[in-house]
């Protein structure tokens, strides 16, 4: 086994280990059970040899998002790179997913894509799978992935209707019951779902979407007490209005209405959201759970 190190300004910026035997073994061939344990011994012992050193805050830890391709996602997909973390991207959207992929490995992160649908239950499973096969361990899921139906009640239709609970609710359910697991043998894992503001006021024109939310809300407090004594910590981000895609349908005179309702008179920015997935993923949120974190300038007060 061999370690090397380089500094920078008096701080360690790389991390290498090589281990001879790779060059003998057929890890292929090798119990893939056994060789998960062996990969997430020293998935885990990086963690802490590069932790101690105050490298990053997610160092070592791998960590999936679902719409890590663009918006919210994506901005925490780079910030959990630039923190030392493993980024796995589950999007549905392949282009979208491949450039922002790119863009990361560019910039000399570890990070893969995997073009999915998170409400197809096998298919998630066998991503989970693939991923632990290959890092040994999930530590972190951030289930940001959601979508937007817009109608009132008397013009939604059944097919907008279940179009947003299948991803924005049934998907969180298929992407936790797939990870979960792999948290559960390993005594450790962070859960971040991404819920809104809406679930905690309500929203003209959107039953689909706000009841989703805050389901999420329910089923946080409810994994945060069934997670617990397992090691895995569950916590709901609810953010407010932020400048994303998602937005942009929304009129100019809606928008300065949003602005001047809330206190701090802007719209929120995906790193504001990505900030709030970075603390409850992180050791310093280590004591909090089942709990709800609203990024929303002020608007609920």
């Amino acid at each position: 086994m061999k370690f090397s190190f380089s500094r920078e300004e008096g701080k360690i910026t790389t991390f290498y280990v090589h281990i001879y035997l790779c060059k003998y073994i057929d890890w292929q061939s090798m119990n893939q059970y056994f060789c998960s344990k062996v990969q997430g011994f020293f998935y885990d012992f990086y963690s802490k040899i590069m932790s101690s050193s105050n490298y990053g805050r997610l160092q070592g830890k791998v960590a999936i998002i679902t719409g890590g391709a663009a918006g919210i996602g994506k901005c925490a997909a780079e910030k959990f790179c630039s923190e030392g973390a493993i980024v796995i991207i589950w999007d549905v959207n392949y282009e979208a997913g491949e450039k922002t992929i790119n863009e990361l490995k560019a910039k000399g992160y570890t990070a893969e894509f995997f073009s999915l649908n998170v409400t197809q239950l096998s298919a998630v499973e066998a991503a989970a799978k693939s991923v632990v096969e290959k890092y040994g361990k999930i530590d972190i899921l951030i289930n940001n992935a959601g979508i937007t139906r817009d109608k009132t009640l008397l013009k939604m239709t059944e097919e907008q209707w279940r179009q947003v609970i299948e991803v924005n609710l049934t998907g969180v359910f298929n992407t936790t019951k797939a990870v979960v697991p792999y948290m559960v043998e390993k005594g450790y894992g962070r859960i971040i779902n991404t819920s809104s503001v809406v679930a905690l006021y309500g929203n003209i024109g959107q039953t689909n979407y706000v009841a989703t939310k805050a389901a999420l809300i329910g089923m946080t407090k409810t994994w945060g007490k069934e997670l617990g004594p397992k090691g895995i910590t569950v916590n709901a981000v609810a953010p407010g209005y932020i400048s994303t895609e998602m937005i942009t349908t929304v009129p100019e005179n809606i928008i300065n209405e949003i602005k001047q309702k809330t206190p701090l008179r802007r719209l929120g920015t995906p790193e504001d959201v990505a900030n709030a997935y970075l603390f409850l993923a992180s050791d310093e949120a280590s004591y909090v759970n089942a709990t709800v974190l609203s990024v929303d300038g002020g608007m609920t007060i």
